[in-house]
């Protein structure tokens, strides 16, 4: 059983690399940040504003972490979110932190999202406070703190393939 975790901020990549490797490595793929999307969806409320009401509502992210905990006790996973390696870090066997400049991040967000890059750009500001905010009250975590990770990849220069191969090689390490 192997439990990898892939954390980063927004717009970095987490959700593609995490993908990529849980289908090259036959492992299961659980993302904090798309639930976090469905249930912002399920509210009504866009990102900027949802993260909001989770700065006033703990029951939200408590949710998304405690799925996190269960899917990591199970193993066979790749975990990608913001606090995936925290929550996981009692089960985890590899933890990777992916990043970006900012302009690169708010440019890939625009265009998952469809929206233009000055809104993307903000709710991206606003998002990243937000949380950052939400973890140090709730858990006392900084999640701009490094130590935790055992790699750190930087997804600016490198091509998308070129960041999925080198991870994937690194996570095979693990794998039974």
């Amino acid at each position: 059983m192997v439990v990898i975790t892939i954390s980063g901020p927004h717009g970095a990549g987490k959700s593609t690399y995490a993908k990529g490797i849980a289908k090259a490595l036959n492992l299961k793929y659980v993302s904090s940040g798309e639930i976090f999307r469905r249930l912002a969806k399920e509210s009504g409320c866009d990102l900027e504003n949802f993260s909001k009401k989770c700065e006033k509502d703990n029951s939200i992210d408590n949710k998304i972490d405690q799925i996190t905990i269960d899917e990591a006790k199970k193993g066979d996973v790749v975990l990608e979110g913001q606090l995936a390696s925290w929550m996981a870090s009692d089960f985890s066997d590899f933890n990777i932190y992916v990043t970006a400049s900012l302009d690169v991040r708010v440019k890939r967000i625009a265009g998952r999202d469809k929206v233009d890059f000055a809104k993307a750009k903000r709710e991206t500001i606003a998002r990243t406070r937000s949380a950052l905010r939400r973890f140090k009250r709730m858990y006392k975590i900084d999640t701009e703190k490094r130590e935790i990770y055992d790699m750190i990849l930087s997804t600016d220069r490198l091509s998308k393939q070129k960041c999925m191969n080198i991870l994937i090689a690194a996570c095979k390490e693990f794998v039974e």
